[in-house]
């Protein structure tokens, strides 16, 4: 029988706040393949004030301590407007994060399991936050491959105390690897040019100015809110979160990895946005922007192999008429101007058979896969 004191505290301050959003960093030392999280970022996250989710939603974030030592930490959610929109009752479990100590994550998740139950939740899902646009789920393969920007980068153990605690599949997210070809063959350019001529009254825009794409901002996320709307744990964007999105990436956005389709009456009808690879850039700069940490990431961005994909969206009546091919080419044209020489898909939900086999199709193949968990609650 286990005889120890594990301490579970509310985070309720800032100093609270801070160990939170720093104990990664801790857990992680010396693992080559984690990435910091750019802490400017963190706090306007944990910023209610700034993050317009903690409106619509019950949220709580604890500590565990043993003998004064912080050891741990997880957030608890329960998106109520998510729920409301797809009839269900469930709390997510986020930011789970512990030393190889099973009895640290069970005590926890078990916190949180009660926190839950109190809510009078039905079950439990994670590594899940407020939405798919967080980092999701726990990473079951590919354990070795570099971490991406906005995924989640843990230790093999953690599968294993989340699956002994007793959580089951719930779904599985694809990360491809896609080869960029130094040149096109025959069978691209016919694809390319036959997608191009069955849709002469639409217009493909490129840019060379970051400038340039402040104006395509909105339309590009409200495209996004009816492309995904049937995507798991997507949540529709209002006003103020297209502004915070816009605020996180367009500073990171690269123009000419941004490309748009629009129709005759200008109305952005498809997009497709990539990031040049810059978490080297953020692991040398510790996380920190300031005062010399952006000049790691813009380094890091010239000397990448590796494109992002941070989204893409067709409107659904375009859908099925080779906008996706034109997308594709168009982004693997700007990548091999830049040398680079793969493209990273970003997650696929493993029931999205339209873009598993459409990066396949391509030549990508999944070397990674992120697992969502659940558990029904007693």
């Amino acid at each position: 029988m286990i005889n120890r004191q594990i301490d579970i505290v509310e985070v309720k301050n800032k100093k609270q706040l801070r160990t939170f959003i720093h104990l990664p960093a801790k857990i992680h030392k010396g693992h080559s393949n984690w990435v910091p999280p750019l802490y400017m970022d963190e706090w306007e996250f944990f910023n209610s004030e700034k993050n317009e989710a903690f409106s619509y939603s019950d949220t709580i974030l604890l500590l565990a301590y043993e003998q004064g030592t912080c050891v741990g930490r997880i957030m608890g959610i329960i998106n109520h407007k998510y729920n409301q929109e797809h009839n269900e009752n469930d709390a997510r479990f986020f930011n789970l994060e512990t030393f190889n100590d099973y009895y640290v994550a069970e005590t926890l998740l078990k916190a949180i399991e009660d926190w839950a139950i109190s809510k009078n939740m039905s079950n439990l899902v994670g590594p899940l936050g407020f939405s798919d646009k967080d980092p999701q789920g726990l990473r079951i393969e590919g354990l070795n491959e570099p971490t991406i920007i906005a995924t989640i980068c843990n230790y093999a153990y953690m599968v294993d105390f989340v699956e002994k605690f007793g959580f089951t599949k719930k779904v599985d997210l694809l990360s491809y690897k896609i080869p960029v070809p130094e040149t096109f063959n025959k069978t691209y350019k016919l694809i390319y040019q036959r997608a191009l001529n069955n849709n002469k009254e639409l217009k493909v825009i490129s840019f060379s100015k970051r400038k340039q794409l402040k104006a395509y901002v909105k339309p590009v996320l409200e495209l996004t809110n009816h492309a995904f709307k049937n995507i798991y744990a997507f949540n529709p964007l209002t006003e103020k979160e297209m502004n915070e999105f816009a605020k996180r990436y367009l500073a990171v956005l690269d123009p000419a990895f941004a490309k748009v389709i629009e129709n005759q009456n200008k109305e952005v009808v498809a997009y497709i946005l990539g990031i040049p690879d810059i978490c080297p850039g953020i692991q040398k700069s510790k996380g920190y922007v300031w005062p010399v940490g952006f000049i790691h990431i813009l380094r890091s961005q010239k000397k990448t192999q590796l494109v992002n994909l941070l989204l893409g969206g067709i409107r659904e009546d375009y859908r099925n008429k080779g906008l996706d091919a034109i997308l594709g080419i168009e982004m693997m044209m700007a990548a091999q101007k830049r040398n680079i020489k793969h493209i990273d898909s970003h997650l696929i939900l493993e029931t999205n058979t339209r873009m598993l086999a459409e990066s396949e199709k391509v030549g990508g193949v999944a070397y990674k896969r992120f697992r969502i968990y659940k558990k029904t609650l007693e």
